[in-house]
């Protein structure tokens, strides 16, 4: 099994190389790890201070453990962090982010590579967040004793770490020192496959988007300038041109009561048109609105990144899109501000979605008359939108201090 998922992982890098001229995304994974090593010891020689390891895959992993970093950072000042992203997505992002002294992407999961990264980096601490299980890291730190945990882990029994012949899969997860869940199922699994270094702590997002939440709101001239009039406000956050079926006859029937506000998932030229025809002559974008005329249009279409966290609190309903592709994406920014939420069918490998949705703030859509059903009730009854609002925040306040909880076991069990 070593061998497969060694020659696995080569088979995998050798694909991105021979797409690479082609797929920009693969393009910047192949030459960030050009001399990457090299350019690792280079960084790191002559550092005395006492290094963490803090590994995600991607963005959204980066977002997941970015509080407990900035923990980790507040508690042990003397101590800097070593952040690494396995994609570009990650990388390409938060490069230049000032809680971590250094940021690298992660060389290709070998033996030799294991050694000399961790030989240059010397970890006091490796946290991994939440997806990422890499064998020749996790043996190199079991090696070497360095403490390791993974934070906001999600396990689910269908895994191979849970089937007869996962044993290879389960030895990696014995390497780490103690795997924090987010939930008691997760922890179920684990102990019934043999590992007991394992405990809830919650999932680290619900801090992040309660601090979002209370904090001073960034000021968005345009924004405020669209919604104005008073008109109920739907957010549509992180759309997938598939979430656009479902979402345009709502668009269309709801274009003179409601403003929306449009975020893509992906800012192309391509994405932004396919909004734009649903409603055409009512869309206007966010590059190309003025305070004094956004009014006019009935959908902002954000043809940037990064606000949409701070959208959400000029809304009264979101659509959170990617649940009819690969998955949902962040329900947690909007649940934060007791929006009352439709999404997609492929939601179930999210806890916090089918929390929301047993908690009836949340409704999964399968086609347009679910999303126009669904939508009415709410919109012809203001105190079930408001009983919403309040289980929601009730929720999401209730779910948070993992980042705490994980913070006073490393206190108490590592970090000294």
């Amino acid at each position: 099994m070593l061998f497969l998922y060694s020659l696995g992982l080569r088979l995998y890098a050798l694909l991105l190389r021979l797409v690479a001229p082609f797929v920009p995304k693969a393009a910047h994974w192949v030459a960030g790890r050009q001399n990457l090593l090299t350019h690792i010891q280079t960084a790191l020689r002559g550092e005395t201070a006492p290094l963490a390891w803090f590994h995600c895959a991607s963005l959204g992993e980066f977002e997941q453990g970015r509080p407990l970093m900035e923990a980790y950072a507040a508690q042990y000042p003397q101590h800097k962090i070593v952040l690494t992203f396995f994609s570009p997505s990650g990388y390409e992002v938060r490069q230049n982010w000032p809680g971590a002294a250094y940021v690298f992407y992660l060389p290709l999961d070998t033996a030799s590579n294991a050694r000399i990264f961790l030989d240059a980096v010397r970890p006091r601490l490796a946290v991994f967040v939440k997806y990422e299980f890499w064998y020749y890291y996790l043996t190199e730190l079991h090696r070497r004793q360095v403490p390791t945990i993974s934070v906001s882990a999600i396990f689910r029994p269908e895994q191979n770490f849970f089937k007869p012949w996962g044993g290879f899969f389960r030895r990696i997860l014995a390497r780490f020192t103690h795997i924090f869940t987010q939930n008691d199922e997760s922890v179920r699994l684990l102990r019934q496959a043999g590992l007991t270094q394992a405990s809830k702590a919650g999932d680290t997002r619900f801090d992040t988007v309660v601090r979002t939440a209370a904090a001073p709101p960034r000021p968005l001239p345009l924004v405020e300038a669209f919604v104005q009039d008073g008109a109920p406000v739907f957010i549509i956050g992180s759309s997938w041109p598939e979430d656009l079926p479902v979402l345009t006859p709502l668009l269309r029937q709801y274009a003179q009561q409601l403003r929306f506000i449009v975020a893509p998932h992906e800012v192309s030229e391509t994405n932004l048109r396919l909004v734009e025809q649903a409603l055409l002559g009512q869309v206007v974008r966010y590059s190309q609105a003025d305070v004094t005329t956004v009014g006019q249009a009935r959908v902002l279409l954000m043809d940037n990144v990064g606000l949409l966290s701070q959208l959400y609190r000029f809304g009264q309903y979101a659509y959170i899109g990617g649940a009819f592709g690969k998955g949902l994406h962040n329900t947690l920014e909007a649940a934060a501000f007791g929006l009352p939420l439709f999404f997609g069918p492929t939601y179930g490998k999210f806890q916090e979605a089918q929390d929301l949705v047993a908690l009836n703030c949340a409704f999964p859509i399968q086609q347009p008359t679910d999303l126009l059903r669904s939508f009415a009730y709410l919109y012809q009854d203001e105190s079930a939108r408001l009983r919403i609002l309040d289980n929601s925040l009730e929720y999401v306040h209730q779910s948070s201090g993992a980042t705490e909880r994980i913070m006073r076991w490393l206190d108490g069990a590592v970090v000294r």
